[in-house]
């Protein structure tokens, strides 16, 4: 019985799977996420043009709020992802890719940076998809128990109406403020707008630069040239 032709057929179907299998693994790539050798230069191919940090009707609402809360930090262009934190049950990349990414586009704090709302201003006009997109947010921060206040870019509040919704907490910052500062007397919250008032009078026409830099790529790690 001639057994080297069962031997050559299983050595030919053996050398094609091996073939096959070469061909698989080159058409998938590196595994782990390493660069290609094809993949293309990350400034060449998208070459980096800088733009404003706000629009002018974020930069007008910026500075309202700087002007009618004195003693509060504002943040602009904050990633959700900065200042909400999410258990990592399901994917932490998908959730990135659904709301993380986006940017709350005001972000008031106390001066211990903790959020206590955050500012949406919306264009006049907008299209549906970014309508659903802010909707999508607001859902999110407010799940989060942040408060969420929705501005128009041409028909922003007043410093008085300002001061009206936030009230509350100018007067707790009031408070606050006098107890560190004590032997000084507690500031009585009818003053508070007389105080506020008097640092209208001093503001600075010129508005210092928005940090930008908020945070470090937290997407999921890419291969960067």
């Amino acid at each position: 019985m001639d057994f080297t032709e069962p031997m050559a057929r299983a050595a030919l179907a053996t050398a094609a799977l091996m073939l096959l299998t070469l061909l698989w693994v080159r058409q998938r790539g590196p595994r782990g996420g390493g660069a290609r050798s094809d993949a293309p230069d990350t400034v060449a191919a998208w070459p980096p043009t800088a733009v404003r940090v706000l629009t002018i009707g974020e930069r007008s609402a910026y500075e309202l709020l700087r002007r009618s809360l004195p003693g509060f930090v504002v943040l602009a262009q904050v990633p959700l992802a900065r200042f909400l934190r999410v258990p990592t049950r399901h994917s932490y990349g998908e959730w990135l890719h659904r709301v993380g990414r986006l940017n709350a586009d005001l972000v008031l704090c106390d001066a211990g940076s903790r959020v206590l709302a955050v500012i949406d201003v919306r264009a006049e006009q907008e299209s549906e998809r970014s309508r659903q997109r802010h909707e999508r947010m607001a859902r999110v921060l407010k799940a989060a128990g942040i408060a969420v206040y929705v501005w128009r870019e041409d028909d922003l509040p007043s410093i008085a109406q300002l001061r009206a919704l936030f009230g509350a907490m100018l007067g707790e910052s009031a408070r606050k403020a006098a107890e560190i500062s004590r032997p000084m007397p507690l500031i009585p919250v009818a003053e508070i707008e007389e105080v506020l008032a008097a640092r209208d009078a001093e503001f600075d026409q010129a508005a210092e630069p928005v940090p930008s830099a908020f945070m470090d790529d937290m997407e999921p790690t890419l291969a960067r040239r």
